[in-house]
């Protein structure tokens, strides 16, 4: 039986702004280091230091990571940037994954608030994932990017990503002063629904003062920042009237795990019952609503909640923090805790519906 990595990443460097068009040079982001800065280097781009590049370890010090953890986070550079696509590909072999649906690390946070900006840095990325799919031999499917800020450019590019291998666009659970529940977004969810496309909810805020105000208490590292808005936008979209308006649109909400399925399922049950509704038996199938799991969860319990049928697994391959695990897909059959039916389900069936892939 294939299997599918349903969130697995590339992790962008100073190669993939040479896909920006000549007359977009000035947007080009542009790596820095600060002074006194140790093992970091981060993005300079409208201005302002916009996300972190790479941390800058050495393998004995990944190796080390990896021992805390528990877990295997180890990547050679050359396949997380993508340097060398055949790498990338025989690693995967090693690893037993036969498709990675690969998902962005730059946009995690709001990149620019002018459209200008946005715009020319999109398209850079995209064809640069248009590049990387035409060497994956359709192994390296991808989460596009599109300039959120302006509805019709985003319209215009999303015809080329799907044309050149997108399976999904990348949203995050807030994006600037809008939730993705908002109208404005609904032209997109329509030519994505005709397009055969979902929408991937990753951990990420595009709010930064939302960003900002969190920020000055860092001991939940990103869990206030980035996990919790996938959690209240996923309850959102079930209370709105977005998933009756599209029905065949699908949503993908990665890298937040999926223990807290239950806690928002019986939430949502008292609050449909005190409007008078009544919850599907299985909103999650009902709606089309798919999550990433991790091996750490009680998958089992969770499926009570989720069923079967919705429940995916990434490796966030590429990544150094509390979500990556390389072997995620192998080790979630070590844990004997489900069905080997169960297993199928979540690493290639699910995968598979919830990405229209062929």
């Amino acid at each position: 039986m294939p299997t599918i990595d349903s969130d697995a990443h590339v992790v962008e460097s100073e190669h993939t702004w040479d896909f920006m068009e000549p007359a977009d040079e000035k947007y080009r982001p542009v790596v820095v280091r600060p002074r006194g800065e140790k093992g970091g280097e981060y993005w300079f781009i409208d201005g302002k230091i916009r996300g972190l590049v790479r941390i800058v370890m050495t393998a004995q010090e990944m190796a080390e990571v990896s021992s805390r953890t528990g877990r295997d986070m180890r990547t050679p550079r050359e396949t997380r940037e993508m340097e060398n696509v055949e790498a990338r590909l025989d690693h995967m072999n090693e690893l037993g994954i036969d498709v990675q649906v690969l998902y962005p690390t730059i946009f995690i946070e709001q990149i620019t608030d002018k459209p200008e900006w946005e715009i020319a840095i999109c398209k850079g990325y995209n064809r640069w994932l248009a590049d990387i799919y035409r060497q994956g031999r359709g192994r390296l499917r991808w989460i596009c990017v599109l300039p959120l800020l302006d509805i019709n450019a985003s319209l215009t590019e999303l015809k080329f990503c799907q044309q050149n291998g997108a399976c999904g666009v990348f949203m995050r659970g807030i994006e600037g002063h809008r939730l993705i529940t908002d109208p404005y977004f609904y032209p997109l969810y329509e030519e994505m629904s005709r397009l055969n496309m979902a929408v991937g909810v990753h951990v990420g805020n595009g709010n930064p003062q939302m960003l900002d105000l969190v920020a000055q208490y860092n001991g939940g590292g990103s869990f206030w920042k980035f996990r919790i808005p996938v959690i209240g936008a996923f309850h959102s979209i079930i209370m709105s009237e977005v998933p009756t308006l599209f029905p065949q649109l699908r949503f993908h909400w990665a890298e937040a795990a999926a223990q807290w399925i239950p806690y928002v399922v019986k939430d949502l049950q008292r609050r449909w019952a005190t409007q008078g509704k009544e919850l599907p038996e299985n909103p999650l199938k009902e709606y089309r609503q798919f999550v990433s799991c991790q091996t750490d969860d009680d998958v089992d319990y969770v499926m009570k909640y989720s069923g079967e049928d919705n429940l995916t697994i990434g490796t966030d391959y590429g990544h150094n923090d509390q979500s990556t695990e390389v072997e995620a897909l192998r080790n979630l059959k070590k844990t004997g805790t489900i069905s080997a039916t169960q297993y199928e389900k979540i690493t290639y069936h699910n995968p598979k519906a919830l990405f229209g892939l062929g």
